[in-house]
C-alpha cells in the first residue's frame, strides 16, 4: 500500500517543506504555508519508462532537428479585432501562445475576452473557430452577458468545465484557433489529490494546458485572480509558464480602464492599451493623450504636463503636485509614482535647485489613474513642486520630460524627438528637455515649438519660471 504523509506547500511560491513554519525560508511571505498530503510509493513499485513512441497532442512525435529546419510562418499574428488590445500583445495574438491576464473582480477581465473570442469566432479569414470555457459562470451568465453587449454569438463555442484533461479534450476535438479559460484557479486535474485553486492545482494544471498549446498551434488566454495587494495570485511561476502577462489598471469610479504588458516574449514590455467602459463593452481610446489632459482657463499653480512614454507610444499627462505646510510630521505621498523616488527628488531639489520642503507635506498625482514607471517623470514632478511652492504657474502650453541625476544634471531619456512631436501634435508650444534629446537643429518638423535645452536641474527651473 502506498503510504501518505503530508508536506507543506507556500501559496505564494510553491515551494515544499516537512514541517510547518510561520514564515516561508524561499520567498519570505508569512502564513503562507498550508498543509497538503503526498503520497510515497512503495519501494518495490518503479515508475514506468516512457515510451518513445508516445506522440503529443499535435499527433506528431518528437525529434531532434536542427533550427534551421523549422517551418516558420510569416503571417503569425491573429488580429483580434480590437486595435488596443492588438497593441499590447505586439501587434496581435501569436499562435500558440498563452496569454496570462489578470485584475481587480468586475474591472472588465471576461468582458474584453469575451468581445475578443467572439470577433474572432467571426472572422471568415481565421482558420479554425473560437472556444470559451468557463469555470465560474454557467453557460446562460455568459450569453447573458453577450446579449447585454450585443455581440453576435452564433458561432462562438462555449464549454462549462473544471477538470484540465476534459478541456484537453474538447479543444482536441474542436481544434480552435483561440481558447479561453476563465478561470485558471477554478481549474484542476485528476492526477492531483488537492482542491482547486492551490498552488499545485494552479501549476499542474498550467502546464498541461500550456503544454497543449505549444504542441498544437492553439493560442490561450487564461484569467487570473488577483491578491489583495495586486498581484497575481497562486505561485509566482505561473508567470513564467506563459508568454505573455497583462494586469488591467483603472479606478473603479473612472470610465477608463488600462491593460499593461508586464511581460510578453513577443512584444515590447510596459505597453500600454486605453479602453472605456461603455454600455456595450469595452471601446478603445483612439487619441489617449487627449483624456489625461484637463484644459484650464487659466494656469494654475502645480500642475505640469509631462510627456511620458508607454511601451512604443508616447503619452501626453498631467502631473499634479500640492505642498501645504505640515500640521505635524512631515508627509510624503505619491499616486501614479515610485513613493521612494519623489523623497530622493525633494532632496536633490533642495540641494541642486535651491527650494527646500522641510517642514511641508507633498502631494504628488498623475492624472487619469495612470501609473508612471520610466524615469523621464523626475523634472515634470520637480517643476510641479517648485510651481506650488511658489504658487505661481507654469504655462498651459508647457511640455517636459527628462531624469534628474543625485548631482542635479539632466539626463536624457529615449526616444526624445518622438515625445516632443507628440507635444506639437496637441498644440504646445514650448518644451523643455535634456540637452541630449534637444534636436542638433531646428527641423521642420518642430516648426511652432520653441525647445530649451537644459542640462542642470536649477537651469531648468529658472526656464520654466521665466516663461
Amino acid at each position: 500500500m502506498a503510504k501518505s504523509k503530508s508536506t507543506y506547500v507556500c501559496q505564494q511560491c510553491g515551494a515544499n517543506f516537512g514541517k510547518w513554519s510561520g514564515q516561508c525560508a524561499e520567498c519570505g511571505e508569512w502564513n503562507s504555508l498550508t498543509e497538503a498530503p503526498t503520497i510515497t510509493m512503495p519501494p518495490h513499485l518503479k515508475a514506468s519508462k516512457p515510451n518513445p513512441k508516445a506522440k503529443n497532442y499535435a499527433g506528431e512525435q518528437s525529434a531532434v532537428i536542427p533550427l534551421n529546419a523549422v517551418q516558420v510562418s510569416l503571417d503569425t499574428r491573429l488580429p483580434t479585432g480590437i486595435s488596443e488590445f492588438d497593441r499590447v500583445l505586439g501587434g496581435g495574438l501569436v499562435a500558440g501562445s498563452v496569454v496570462l491576464i489578470g485584475g481587480d473582480p468586475g474591472i472588465g477581465k471576461s468582458t474584453i475576452l469575451l468581445q475578443t473570442a467572439i470577433h474572432m469566432a467571426s472572422n471568415d479569414n481565421l482558420a479554425g473557430s473560437a472556444l470559451y470555457v468557463t469555470g465560474e459562470e454557467s453557460l446562460s451568465q455568459v450569453a447573458m452577458r453577450a446579449n447585454r453587449l450585443g455581440l453576435p454569438s452564433d458561432r462562438l463555442k462555449v464549454l462549462a468545465e473544471t477538470n484540465v484533461e476534459t478541456i484537453c479534450h474538447a479543444l482536441t476535438q474542436e481544434q480552435p484557433a483561440i481558447a479561453v479559460i476563465d478561470s485558471i484557479q477554478t481549474l484542476f486535474t485528476e492526477a492531483i489529490q488537492s482542491a482547486p485553486g492551490g498552488v499545485s492545482q494552479i501549476r499542474e494544471s498550467a502546464a498541461i494546458l500550456t503544454r497543449y498549446a505549444k504542441q498544437t498551434g492553439t493560442a490561450l488566454f487564461l484569467v487570473g485572480h488577483v491578491t489583495k495587494e495586486g498581484a497575481l495570485a497562486g505561485p509566482r511561476v505561473l508567470e513564467h509558464m506563459v508568454d505573455t502577462v497583462l494586469y488591467f489598471e483603472g479606478q473603479s469610479d473612472s470610465r477608463f480602464r488600462m491593460i499593461r504588458a508586464v511581460k510578453n516574449r513577443f512584444g515590447a514590455v510596459n505597453e500600454l492599451g486605453i479602453f472605456a467602459m461603455t454600455d456595450t463593452g469595452l471601446k478603445e481610446v483612439a487619441n489617449p493623450s487627449a483624456i489625461f489632459l484637463s484644459r484650464y482657463d487659466k494656469p494654475i499653480a502645480g500642475s505640469v504636463v509631462m510627456v511620458s512614454r508607454e511601451g512604443t507610444r508616447p503619452l501626453l499627462v498631467e502631473v499634479q503636485a500640492l505642498v501645504d505646510d505640515a500640521q505635524g510630521q512631515p508627509r510624503r505621498m505619491a499616486i501614479g509614482l515610485d513613493y521612494q523616488r519623489l523623497a530622493m527628488l525633494l532632496a536633490v531639489m533642495h540641494r541642486h535647485g535651491g527650494i527646500h520642503t522641510n517642514g511641508q507635506d507633498v502631494y504628488v498625482n498623475v492624472v487619469g489613474g495612470v501609473k508612471v514607471l520610466e524615469t523621464g517623470s523626475d523634472l515634470a514632478v520637480l517643476l510641479a513642486c517648485a510651481s506650488s511652492i511658489k504658487e505661481k504657474p507654469l504655462p498651459n502650453t508647457l511640455a517636459v520630460f527628462g531624469e534628474v541625476g543625485l548631482s542635479g544634471e539632466i539626463r536624457p531619456v529615449p526616444n526624445g524627438q518622438e515625445r516632443l512631436k507628440e507635444a506639437i501634435k496637441h498644440g504646445f508650444t514650448h518644451a523643455i528637455v535634456p540637452k541630449a534629446n534637444a534636436p542638433k537643429t531646428q527641423l521642420e518638423q518642430f516648426k511652432g515649438l520653441t525647445i530649451f535645452a537644459v542640462e542642470r536641474l536649477d537651469d531648468a527651473i529658472s526656464k520654466a519660471f521665466d516663461l
